[in-house]
């Protein structure tokens, strides 16, 4: 196990483990103006969402690693107090990863990357057209964490007006995960697209408690064919199926079961 101090190595090399560990990172497509009405437009993957009563958004442009300098959206926000925040999807990714380009602040980023600014309804930033979801903001605060190069800056967000593209809602009226197609931040050069092939779903523990893993039995939790994940299914049932513990129990097959989704006939296998 490499162990690291942050103080005891470069930034750039920090940043990289940082980066590196910490994914896949959501995008903030972050729309700003300048106050001479110069639209800027630049991605930020030091984001969130962290409340929902009021909506509050968080995205931090760091400064530049190289010179400390800020970025033209974190000058923005300190000046107009105003944001909008679209998604990223696969559709836009490469025009959204053009527009990031250290571009003078006299430049407009919209025009750059081809992207299409539409007024917005409450702010002065423009939205991004082909985003399938923008959030207009106002900036609640701005919190400096420091002044030297790679210090982040967060910007707090309260969202005021939420816009969603029809074609991405299920048929509930609810964003389809599949549909909405969200593409996030690894490290280095590398994103993650969240398709099919990437997501799995996970039934929350919300209405019932899992009798957890320190309530199986002993036999089965040593096993070496089981896995944690295994186990944490196993773990998640209310109570033990009835019936006593079979000695001649397949592991190999309740594993099979578990990687279907099959609890309660894997526990049917281990169990009598």
């Amino acid at each position: 196990m490499l162990t690291i101090n942050p103080k005891d190595i470069e930034v750039p090399k920090l940043h990289h483990y940082l980066l590196g560990a910490v994914g896949p990172r959501p995008i903030a497509f972050a729309s700003t103006i300048s106050e001479d009405g110069t639209p800027n437009l630049s991605p930020f993957s030091f984001f969130n969402v962290f409340s929902a009563n009021p909506p509050i958004m968080i995205f931090s442009p760091a400064r530049s690693g190289r010179t400390g300098a800020t970025k033209n959206t974190l000058d923005n926000v300190k000046m107009t107090k105003e944001v909008v925040i679209n998604v990223v999807n696969h559709d836009i990714v490469q025009q959204m990863s053009l527009s990031s380009s250290p571009y003078d602040s006299s430049i407009d980023e919209f025009v750059k990357s081809g992207l299409t600014p539409v007024p917005s309804e409450e702010i002065r930033p423009f939205r991004v057209k082909e985003s399938p979801v923008q959030f207009e903001c106002k900036v609640n605060e701005i919190v400096e964490l420091g002044q030297s190069g790679g210090a982040g800056n967060l910007v707090i967000c309260e969202v005021l007006k939420m816009h969603i593209n029809e074609a991405i809602l299920d048929d509930k009226g609810m964003i389809d995960q599949h549909k909405i197609d969200l593409v996030s931040r690894m490290g280095g050069n590398w994103y993650c697209r969240a398709d099919k092939n990437s997501m799995f779903e996970i039934q929350k523990p919300i209405t019932s408690i899992g009798i957890g893993i320190d309530q199986i039995p002993l036999e089965i939790r040593n096993s070496t064919i089981l896995s944690g994940n295994d186990l944490g299914l196993l773990g998640s049932v209310d109570e033990i199926p009835a019936g006593s513990l079979n000695d001649s129990s397949n592991h190999q097959e309740a594993k099979e079961l578990l990687e279907k989704g099959e609890v309660m006939k894997a526990w049917s296998i281990l169990l009598n």
